[in-house]
């Protein structure tokens, strides 16, 4: 009987004493993170981001328009 009893009290206890505090340090920052928001850092990041699809979406338009006067058909084909 006593060694059924270790063998679910060993886990526990290391799992109590290694696991669940990582566990908790790990949470509570991921969630001190969220609550401020982006940085500097991350926040210029972004925006250089949201350029660059600017610029990719108006250099889409300008191909289709291209390929829409020199091959009509194109769309088709695809």
């Amino acid at each position: 009987m006593e060694d059924v009893v270790g063998i679910i009290v060993a886990p526990i206890v290391i799992f109590l004493l290694f696991v669940a505090p990582i566990w908790l340090i790990m949470h509570y920052r991921s969630k001190r993170q969220i609550n401020q928001g982006l940085s500097a850092e991350q926040y210029a990041s972004l925006q250089e981001l949201a350029n660059r699809a600017d610029n990719m979406t108006d250099r889409i338009h300008t191909l289709e328009s291209i390929l829409d006067a020199e091959a009509p058909q194109w769309r088709n084909k695809v």
